[in-house]
């Protein structure tokens, strides 16, 4: 009997040390999704934020159109379900031999992040080493023409989880995740009807851009990508703060330069920037060393060849869907900027992207696809007509009786005193002239 208990014991201790190393002790570091603690060497605790866009539900990424319809799950990854532990050297060496611009430094923080990507959201990284493949060369194609650092091309892996539609809790909209007034200020169109944040092309230029005017600013790549995240101004106090000065001092006290590296002012960051840069550097390391921690991409299908043609009335995606034959999902999904499925052309030139196979179709069937449902679809009317023959009625609340009652009694009581010194005025003339 002892020995069938000590049996069972040994068996149980070693399922439990498989589960340990699957989720790589994440459980035992936070309980909270977004979170990751850190304790100094001084024993003092840390608790940095995750990034919001790495704690987004797979499932719902994995209902996107483009995931759904040419996204499998892997079928031949053996031991996908445990990750190997590695010294720190062998991480240090890993970041270091990555051909990179950018510095990938090694810390705790840092650990803490990869330890997080390659255990509890290895299927989240399996979903986005897929995924990549559909968005990685349009970043890169923006970045190598404003000649910046292709390894910024993970930064959307931080900032959307690579979702063309994810909105941040403050409104931070696509891939590149533009606030409003950033993406307006690097000529991204933001009304009613469109949503240029969302176009993973013209955002991805709009954000290369940006990099690069942020890079003139603080000339090192680390404050830059924190400063895409908190904004320059914010990098630009705990600068100022993390080196004694006062706001627009250009030296510290005895006269030496700003130290403007990343980590000596990273105890003076807002708190969900201190995470940023080791998120990202820890992006990087697993969207390159993913196979070391057994995750595999899930095998991608890539759509079909794309072609933008320009139009210059308005026009429903439904009218296009439906003339053309092509699955509405799929225009949207090509299409993501128009947020009411509705492209304006009366207003500009606009452009509707197309598989490459069904361009053809719609210049033929142009006229056809305006005409469909257009007055179900697209029912603003341009002109409507007055009934100036029904008599108009006018509610009189009880101020504006009591305004308007209080105005003509001024009125009278004006009129009746000059009626009375007219009078009077009169009544004297008269008398004058009697004597």
């Amino acid at each position: 009997m002892n020995k069938k208990l000590l049996l069972i014991f040994c068996m149980l201790l070693m399922v439990s040390t498989t589960w340990a190393q699957v989720y790589d002790n994440d459980d035992d570091e936070s309980s909270e999704e977004d979170e990751i603690t850190v304790i100094d060497p001084e024993g003092n605790e840390e608790v940095i934020e995750f990034p919001e866009a790495m704690t987004y539900d797979l499932d719902s990424l994995l209902n996107l159109y483009m995931a759904k319809t040419y996204l499998d799950e892997p079928d031949d990854c053996n031991m996908k379900n445990v990750n190997p532990t590695y010294s720190k050297e062998d991480y240090v060496d890993r970041l270091y031999r990555m051909p990179c611009v950018m510095e990938m430094a090694y810390n705790d923080v840092v650990q803490k992040f990869i330890d997080r990507y390659s255990g509890r959201l290895r299927h989240s990284i399996s979903y986005m080493l897929g995924a990549s493949n559909f968005y990685i060369p349009i970043f890169e194609e923006a970045l190598e023409t404003y000649q910046l650092p292709l390894e910024l091309k993970y930064l959307p892996i931080i900032e959307s989880a690579l979702n063309p539609k994810a909105v941040s809790r403050v409104g931070a909209t696509g891939l590149w995740q533009f606030m409003l007034a950033t993406g307006k200020q690097y000529g991204l169109q933001v009304n009613s009807l469109v949503d240029e944040r969302r176009d993973p092309v013209k955002s991805s230029y709009a954000a290369a851009r940006y990099l690069s005017d942020l890079y003139k600013i603080f000339g090192d790549w680390n404050l830059v990508i924190a400063a895409y995240n908190c904004g320059p101004a914010n990098i630009n106090k705990a600068i100022h703060r993390a080196n004694g000065t006062t706001k627009g001092q250009d030296q510290t006290a005895n006269g030496q330069q700003l130290n403007k590296d990343y980590w000596h002012i990273y105890p003076y960051l807002p708190k969900e920037t201190r995470g940023y840069v080791p998120a990202f550097i820890a992006a990087n390391y697993i969207m390159t060393y993913y196979s070391q921690h057994n995750i595999c991409p899930m095998t991608t299908r890539l759509p079909a060849k794309t072609d933008t043609i320009m139009v210059n009335r308005n026009i429903h995606l439904e009218q296009v869907a439906e003339v053309v034959g092509i699955n509405i999902d799929l225009l949207r999904s090509l299409n993501p900027m128009y947020r009411r499925d509705i492209v304006p052309g009366a207003t500009e030139l606009s452009p509707i992207r197309l598989p490459q196979t069904e361009v053809g179709r719609f210049i033929d069937l142009q006229d056809s696809i305006c005409n469909y449902r257009v007055n179900e679809l697209l029912n603003k009317r341009t002109e409507v007509e007055v009934k100036d023959d029904v008599p108009t009625y006018y509610h009189k609340s009880k101020r504006y009786s009591k305004r308007r009652s209080a105005r003509y009694s001024k009125r009278r009581a004006t009129a009746t005193k000059r009626r009375s010194s007219a009078t009077k005025r009169r009544s004297t003339a008269r008398k004058r002239r009697r004597r």
